[in-house]
């Protein structure tokens, strides 16, 4: 794996010495912006340029788009793996960073193709988009960079409690570099801006079953124990930190550990999750300008904005759990299904399935799709737990099967996929993938 984004490095490294600028694609969510900011970052401070574009899916359109504008390197991060056939099309370097699922068609002599996968490693947990991408500038000298890969790495819900596999390497280089840190303590959000009850009704990740989502029972708890709820929790005294952890760790003993931090960035950035968190929030409110420009090193303004996002976000994924606290989910044999054509719920479907199986407002025993009208079509978002992976649950080989049984697509991770499907097919699809979950589960 190493060896192969090396690979990558010196081919990056001979565009930038012939002062070619470099096109880079790159996904939209935190995972992706966080990719595309360790290669810019790394192709600027080698005096290099490049030109990029964010997109939410590497769709034939896209391809044919960048093809037509004929750069001498074409690099894409957090996304490509499924797509190496047309990409072998273009004229000119290419290098493929991602973690995905690969398709099996093998990369001409003019394409890198860096993917955990091809080397027996799990892209699900164990290294990310921004990792791969990380791996392709390291050899450039850039331990200093691995943080953002690691921030890319919370955004893919690849830290539950501690970093594994690759993410282990890239941890080490980042702690080499000097400019992070890591330190116990209670993982809830936005220790330094929120009032206290929302810091913990906005943790997601790890879930607080009955807490999180719930601003009323976050604020309720805190009253109870006699706890400050309308301050952030770093202007609580000392006594009062030590009672809220004792209290949170009986809802999820993982709210404590290890957190991960670079103290020299803006309040706001320097844990890592909450880094990955702003930047999701970018993604999702469709302000792929605003995240890039953060993980390029903007703050001030860009900040200000992504965290006036973030806010707005939150407040709909609170309604989202609002939803589903009501509604639960729509259940058949082997797996269970959200449907919304609301148009607040389109752009968290993901985020409240996954999260709403972790806080236990749904049942966790069972692989979620979250289904989401957008005209004539349905955005598919699927989400599973380790232990159902473990049990043979491969989500991202049932959505790209059987979505393309209706002429749509999919694919992913095995605990996270997505798919696009013609609205008309929807109960069809439903059932079929049921179908195939049991066929998983039993072979």
């Amino acid at each position: 794996m190493l060896n192969r984004a090396g690979e990558a490095c010196d081919m990056l490294k001979k565009h930038i010495k012939k002062g070619n600028v470099i096109r880079l694609v790159s996904h939209n969510d935190a995972d992706g912006l966080s990719a595309a900011g360790v290669i810019a970052n790394a192709i600027k401070e080698e005096g290099g340029q490049f030109h990029t574009t964010i997109v939410p899916r590497l769709k034939a359109d896209v391809i044919r788009s960048v093809a037509s504008e004929k750069y001498e390197l074409y690099i894409f991060s957090d996304m490509g793996s499924a797509c190496i056939k047309q990409l072998n099309s273009l004229k000119g370097d290419v290098i493929v960073a991602d973690h995905h699922q690969p398709s099996d068609v093998e990369a001409n002599d003019n394409l890198v193709h860096v993917n955990p996968h091809l080397f027996g490693i799990d892209g699900s947990k164990d290294l990310s988009g921004a990792g791969s991408s990380y791996l392709v500038v390291r050899d450039m000298d850039k331990k200093h960079l691995a943080y953002m890969a690691l921030v890319g790495a919370f955004g893919d819900m690849q830290c539950p409690d501690k970093f594994t596999g690759m993410n282990r390497i890239i941890l080490k280089d980042g702690l080499d570099s000097g400019n992070l840190e890591i330190h116990e303590g209670l993982k809830i959000v936005s220790k330094s801006k929120e009032p206290l009850y929302k810091s913990i009704a906005y943790t997601l990740n790890p879930a607080l079953p009955g807490l999180t989502g719930n601003l009323e029972a976050s604020q309720e708890l805190l009253e109870k124990m006699g706890v400050s709820y309308g301050i952030p929790f770093l202007e609580l005294e000392d006594e009062e930190k030590d009672i809220l952890k004792d209290e949170l760790i009986k809802f999820n003993p993982q709210i404590f550990g290890d957190v991960y931090t670079v103290p020299k960035e803006s309040p706001e950035l320097c844990d890592l999750e909450e880094y990955s968190a702003i930047l999701d929030a970018c993604g999702k409110n469709k302000e792929f300008g605003l995240g890039l420009s953060i993980v390029l090193g903007e703050r001030e303004k860009a900040l200000k904005s992504a965290l006036d996002f973030q806010t707005s976000y939150r407040n709909e994924l609170t309604k989202g759990f609002e939803w589903i606290n009501r509604e639960g989910a729509q259940q058949l044999n082997t797996i269970q299904y959200l449907y919304s054509e609301d148009k607040v719920l389109k752009s968290i479907m993901g985020t409240i399935a996954g999260v709403g199986m972790s806080a236990k407002i749904l049942q966790d025993d069972k692989p979620i799709l979250g289904l989401s009208r957008l005209h004539k079509d349905i955005k598919v978002s699927g989400r599973t737990t380790r232990p159902m992976v473990e049990r043979g649950v491969d989500l991202g080989k049932a959505l790209a099967q059987c979505s393309a049984n209706f002429g749509g697509q999919g694919g992913g991770h095995d605990i996270a996929a997505g798919a696009m499907i013609p609205y008309e097919a929807k109960d069809q699809f439903l059932h079929l993938v049921d179908e195939m979950i049991e066929y998983q589960l039993n072979n």
